[in-house]
């Protein structure tokens, strides 16, 4: 392997923090988090990732957008950040009781991979894009033409640009968005007036309540199955098998921890990124040193108060047109993770799976009266994720196998 120079490893951290820009920043704008906790969330998150992974796993951590529909669901029950915050530190807690769970099971990081198959995970992540469409069309309704020539920018770049440029259609996307809304008056820049350059954010300080994390903390589950995949698909790109070593185990752990720090200090929950492991992809660089140097530059920039005032300028409707892209994006993953897995379409129990997973997700937001348990409603995503688990537990996977030698029987 090539030894990197300081000042290589710096550049190449500098696209990764690039790379999970956009994202990472689009989960507070939409939410009304602070976008400048957000990225010193993400960057911290990374850190106490690689840290708890043995500095092994070139693995960035940003804003998970599994969360959003919970934690607007909470804002419109009247909750505070702080209450919501509780809610999120509660779900690094569920990933720190499983990854204890994983750490004592004989052979847990099998059980992982056998519990979350790509019959299950594919679905959900599906779920996940579409249950956040609404939330896209909704923004960009404020003002639809702004929100085309975003999309239209977000489009171009990815299919048309080179080299870097290529490998970043959000930014672009988000960047000609915004001059384009300042060039027609949509922009206020009224409130940086009064922000300084350089100051301590505004932390929120989570705090529990029982109601909040009845909505938000379950999501956990879900975004544990995107958990897994993420970290199969690293490995893949890397060459190693993360799973035996550090350990699905210590990677649950990390994630956990930079989830409980972000609901802690205010910040959205975190999840591993699979935008920098397409970079990863890209430039054969999987040192993960340049990871950390990327998280360092996040945390920085969050410590730049008229930075995250300017972020909170951006009209909804430039926002509206990159989540279209992104969450559409998202829903499109979990059909390759179908597809590269190969599964078999005609067999009834993959079918059976897929359809369970789907409809219990999708079909679930448009119910008037949510299922509940006592007080607590149950998310959607939530559901739909353990209704995969179970079917695929439960259903045969010989089944298909004894229909067709039964046909077979009757034929002959």
């Amino acid at each position: 392997m090539v030894e990197l120079t300081p000042q290589k490893k710096t550049v190449l951290g500098l696209q990764h923090m690039v790379a999970m820009f956009g994202a990472t920043i689009l989960v507070p704008l939409i939410t009304g988090l602070n976008p400048s906790v957000a990225l010193i969330s993400a960057g911290v998150g990374t850190w106490l990732f690689h840290i708890v992974t043995k500095f092994g796993v070139p693995v960035f951590l940003g804003s998970s957008f599994a969360f959003i529909p919970p934690i607007l669901l909470a804002q419109a029950e009247g909750y505070s950040f702080a209450s919501i915050g509780g809610g999120i530190m509660a779900a690094g807690v569920i990933y720190l009781i499983v990854a204890g769970i994983v750490w004592v099971l004989p052979n847990g990081s099998k059980q992982i991979r056998a519990l979350f198959p790509p019959v299950v995970t594919g679905p959900v992540i599906t779920v996940i894009g579409l249950t956040l469409a609404p939330i896209a069309i909704g923004q960009a309704e404020g003002n639809w033409w702004l929100a085309v020539v975003t999309l239209l920018a977000t489009i171009i770049a990815a299919i048309w640009f080179k080299g870097l440029f290529k490998m970043l259609p959000i930014l672009t996307g988000f960047i000609v968005g915004y001059v384009v809304a300042v060039v027609f008056g949509e922009v206020s820049f009224d409130a940086l007036d009064s922000v300084d350059w350089i100051a301590w954010p505004e932390f929120t300080l989570g705090s529990f309540d029982w109601s909040v994390i009845w909505i938000i903390a379950p999501v956990a589950f879900v975004t544990m199955i995107e958990h897994v995949g993420d970290i199969l698909t690293n490995g893949r790109v890397v060459g190693r098998d993360f799973f035996e070593e550090p350990g699905v185990n210590r990677t649950l752990l990390g994630d956990g921890l930079a989830t409980l720090f972000a609901g802690f200090v205010g910040g959205p929950p975190n999840t591993t990124y699979s935008e920098n492991t397409g970079v990863l992809a890209v430039t054969k660089v999987y040192d993960p040193m340049v990871l950390r140097i990327a998280a360092l530059f996040a945390i920085l920039l969050g410590f730049i108060p008229k930075f995250g005032a300017l972020l909170q300028t951006v009209p909804v409707p430039v926002l509206g047109g990159l989540s279209i892209v992104l969450f559409g994006m998202i829903a499109s993953i979990g059909i390759r993770v179908l597809s590269d897995a190969g599964l078999d379409f005609t067999h009834s129990r993959n079918l059976i799976v897929v359809a369970l997973i789907l409809v219990f997700g999708l079909g679930y937001s448009g119910l008037e009266s949510p299922l509940s348990i006592g007080d607590v409603q149950v998310s959607g995503l939530a559901l739909a994720a353990v209704v995969g688990v179970v079917a695929n537990l439960i259903i045969p996977a010989h089944i298909d196998e004894e229909s067709e030698a039964v046909e077979r029987e009757s034929i002959n």
